[in-house]
């Protein structure tokens, strides 16, 4: 069921087809469609600002001063640019956790000025260059808050992840019975959902008057505040997700293998993505067709998505090899 996203073209001739599915939603369901919009996905980084919502419910964040910023990189996929490494450590010293008690493996940043400054100098890998940290070190500061047991934090069975997976299934409007539960990348549990359920997860960031409970409510209208106020803690510096963050209106997050999730506010509008083949080149090229498509009057947050990913593919020496385009076609679904 799934459908032709975009067509990358070479000589005149396609070269590559990326397949795919989308949905949108809105407070009374299904609103535009592309595919399957019940595709079942692993939310995988876009998962992050629910993944955090359960330390502001208990009040973590507070108990330990963090910052805006240290509260924001929580639900981040960050490239350990040296802003969010300052930012990292300050953490860890406010909950008191040590960098070895982080369950993410050690790495180099994804930032590549700040991994080769590392290489020249001969500096070793660090757990906190993990674009997961803010993530891990956010869960670990609901542990230490609650008194809960900080080894095993990550595996399925630990209060933390409990309250993650019943936060996610609260948001979805779905029973925490049917979370697919696997394992991410950073060896945190990992949740898979059908896509409406992923765009109404989001609408209801974006939305947060749509949230019943009040905790679940104020820790929402929160992280996604936060989420615009320092779009640089979200993501890398010019990467998709800071981008769409300086868009007020838009709530949004990544994540690997072709997920992409987005709320807007004023449309009151979920959406959630899967590219097939797990890429994520396509991402920018997506979300502009969508926007373009519901018709969304911010004309700078397009253009600067179409800046991110230009149609035209430029070969090494700079000359046009050929072309991308979003061929799909958004279904609208009716009350």
């Amino acid at each position: 069921m799934s459908e032709v996203l975009v067509n990358e073209y070479r000589g005149g001739y396609v070269e590559n087809v990326h397949y795919g599915h989308i949905c949108g939603v809105d407070a009374n369901g299904i609103r535009y469609g592309t595919g399957n919009v019940r595709h079942l996905t692993f939310l995988r980084s876009s998962g992050k600002p629910i993944q955090a919502l359960p330390a502001l419910i208990h009040g973590a964040d507070e108990a330990f001063g963090l910052s805006e910023k240290e509260t924001a990189i929580m639900s981040g996929s960050h490239w350990a640019e040296t802003f969010h490494v300052s930012e990292l450590e300050s953490m860890m010293v406010k909950i008191g956790i040590a960098e070895e008690q982080l369950v993410c493996s050690p790495t180099y940043p994804l930032n590549g000025a700040a991994r080769d400054e590392l290489f020249v100098s001969g500096s070793p890998k660090r757990r906190i260059y993990h674009n997961c940290s803010g993530k891990h070190l956010g869960i670990l500061s609901l542990c230490k808050h609650k008194g809960y047991d900080l080894q095993g934090y990550t595996d399925t069975d630990h209060p933390a992840q409990q309250e993650i997976a019943a936060t996610l299934a609260y948001l979805a409007a779905m029973p925490v019975e049917e979370v697919v539960t696997g394992v991410d990348g950073c060896g945190c549990p990992v949740f898979a959902i059908p896509l409406d359920r992923l765009a109404t997860a989001y609408l209801k960031l974006a939305l947060p008057e749509l949230i019943e409970d009040h905790a679940v409510r104020r820790a929402a209208i929160k992280i996604a505040g936060l989420m615009n106020r320092h779009p640089e803690m979200v993501s890398g510096s010019g990467q998709i997700c800071s981008i769409l963050l300086l868009d007020d209106n838009i709530v949004a997050k990544g994540g690997a293998k072709g997920v992409y999730c987005f709320g807007l506010r004023e449309e009151g509008l979920g959406f959630a993505l899967k590219v097939l083949d797990g890429s994520q080149e396509e991402w920018p090229l997506i979300i502009a067709s969508i926007l373009e498509q519901i018709g969304y009057s911010r004309q700078e947050t397009i253009d600067r998505l179409r800046a991110l990913a230009p149609a035209d593919m430029l070969n090494d020496n700079g000359i046009v090899a050929g072309r991308n385009e979003a061929v799909f076609k958004l279904q609208r679904y009716e009350s």
